[in-house]
């Protein structure tokens, strides 16, 4: 589990912290009312923007994400350039439509009920709350996908920045509110603010329409339900948990055991494992040997003294204490590194180093509650299995989760398998690892509780759809409808008109 970081508030600190709401909200909500009216063109134009302001800091924000998160250099550039591509495919989406769901019925009196003349399509929440991530401090913090997706449709931001990486968080909110007031956006139209009590007052606001959030599932849950509980419930996206399961058939193992275990190696402790999408369980047959395998491809690594520093002192206490609590477990034995406390400590304060673990399916299902805990870090439970529908009784114990993975050969029937994975996951891979998101239309990231609060992803094109709503015209006259919706189609986008889906110019395209 990702850790939530709470501390005492003084009254001053809560106090302050609520003012700075207060108005970042009041403009948001100001803001909103020329958001909600500005056409695609502006909002693409505001996207980009703020990609190329991005890109021209660069020199500047990545050695800062660096001092902040120790993440290295190459990983961090390599994210600010995943960060500013997605403001752009944003800003192309916007454009090109689709996402709208534009949808006309013309009148027709042979239906029963007879049809008036009905116009569909999404419009804009209002302001939305966005907290940043600790653990990519470009691609879902200040200007990540949340804020990008909810600025696409219309949505001001208001961002709560993160304690990991608050120098960072200031920096990049200057960057963005600079080049969205050079592309003449509304003042409003996004807003930072800091601390904990900000967070909570943020989540309360009644300005603000949605929330979105990626961390712990602890700070979520609660965040979640103060979003539930307001007089005016609204929407909270949190992606908050998840061990990302990987089935891999006994078919599999015998033709390449070797190159399974160092892909696994390789993606569980990349970025000293602090991926959301970590493959925290890997089912695979008894008897073989494949734990020792992936422990063999991790090294010497599994040294104490080769821990890597990680993102916050309070997650590497927090992965420190989750390896322990699994390795204390009558059924886990452990097979590489050091899990435990005192002299077998993982590894030095702030920092961590893998751990391979080991156990049975028979003891998952026994107990799933405390093996399928997420350990925020570079480990990996190895779960043998004595028969598939044994490791598919196991991973329905897992409840959701962001990714599910099956590791087979060509010809074998997977029918029993898939259906399981995609009950439990929102993305399931057939080869590779889960670490590493595509920004695309097609991504899904998110899952069933606790993956997510959501049925949206949060990642890919279709992330737009949690800040948006469904209007219909009814009887409206061509000139008081939104462009998107008139007759003569001005804008050129994808509708459906009386069931038949239109996109315009596909007719002139090569077959």
């Amino acid at each position: 589990m990702r850790p939530f970081h709470g501390g005492s508030m003084t009254t001053e600190t809560t106090a302050i912290a609520e003012t700075g709401v207060d108005e970042a909200a009041a403009a948001a909500r100001s803001a909103f009312a020329t958001t909600v009216a500005s056409t695609a063109a502006e909002r693409a134009a505001w996207l980009t923007a703020v990609a190329d302001a991005l890109d021209a800091a660069r020199d500047e924000l990545v050695p800062l994400a660096d001092e902040e998160s120790h993440l290295g250099t190459a990983r961090l550039t390599g994210e600010l350039a995943r960060t500013t591509s997605q403001l752009r495919l944003f800003a192309r989406a916007v454009v090109e439509g689709s996402y709208l769901e534009a949808t006309i019925d013309h009148p027709d009196a042979t239906t029963i009920p007879p049809t008036p003349d009905l116009r569909r399509m999404l419009r804009p929440l209002g302001p939305v709350a966005v907290f940043g991530a600790s653990n990519f401090p470009f691609a879902f913090s200040v200007a990540g996908g949340d804020t990008a997706s909810a600025l696409a449709t219309g949505c001001p931001v208001v961002v709560k920045g993160h304690s990991a990486h608050p120098r960072l968080s200031r920096r990049t909110a200057e960057v963005v509110a600079g080049a969205l007031a050079a592309a003449d956006a509304p003042d409003g139209t996004f807003g930072h603010v800091e601390g904990r009590a900000a967070g909570i007052a943020l989540v309360q606001h009644p300005e603000i329409r949605a929330v979105g959030f990626t961390g712990s599932l602890h700070g979520g849950r609660a965040l979640f339900d103060l979003a539930s509980s307001r007089p005016d419930p609204i929407p909270f996206y949190g992606e908050l948990s998840a061990v990302n399961p990987v089935l891999v058939t006994p078919a599999a193992v015998e033709a390449r055991a070797a190159e399974l275990a160092a892909g696994l190696a390789a993606s569980f402790t990349l970025g000293v494992g602090q991926f959301c999408t970590n493959p925290g369980v890997v089912f695979v047959p008894a008897g073989s040997g494949f734990a020792e395998l992936v422990a063999a491809e991790v090294g010497e690594a599994t040294a104490p003294d080769a821990a890597a520093p990680m993102l916050t002192d309070g997650i590497a206490s927090a992965f420190a204490d989750g390896v322990a609590a699994l390795a204390g477990h009558d059924d886990v034995r452990v097979v590489a590194g050091r899990a435990g406390n005192g002299s077998n400590a993982a590894s030095a304060p702030g920092t961590g180093s893998p751990v391979v673990l080991a156990t049975t399916a028979a003891a998952v299902i026994a107990d799933p509650q405390a093996l399928f805990a997420e350990c925020f870090g570079p480990s990996t439970l190895v779960v043998e299995y004595a028969s598939i529908e044994e490791a598919l009784t196991a991973i329905r114990a897992v409840g959701g989760s962001l990714t599910a993975t099956v590791h087979a050969e060509p010809g074998e029937d997977l029918a029993d398998i898939l259906a399981v994975l995609t009950e439990i996951a929102g993305r399931v891979l057939f080869a590779g690892w889960p670490t590493g998101v595509a920004v695309s239309w097609a991504q899904q990231h998110g899952g069933p509780w606790p993956a997510t609060t959501t049925i949206h992803t949060s990642v890919g094109v279709t992330a737009m759809r949690r800040f948006l709503r469904p209007v219909a015209y009814q009887q409206a006259p061509d000139a008081a409808l939104p462009a998107e919706l008139r007759e003569d189609n001005p804008l050129g986008i994808p509708r459906r008109v009386d069931g038949v889906l239109v996109v315009p110019g596909a007719e002139a395209r090569p077959a």
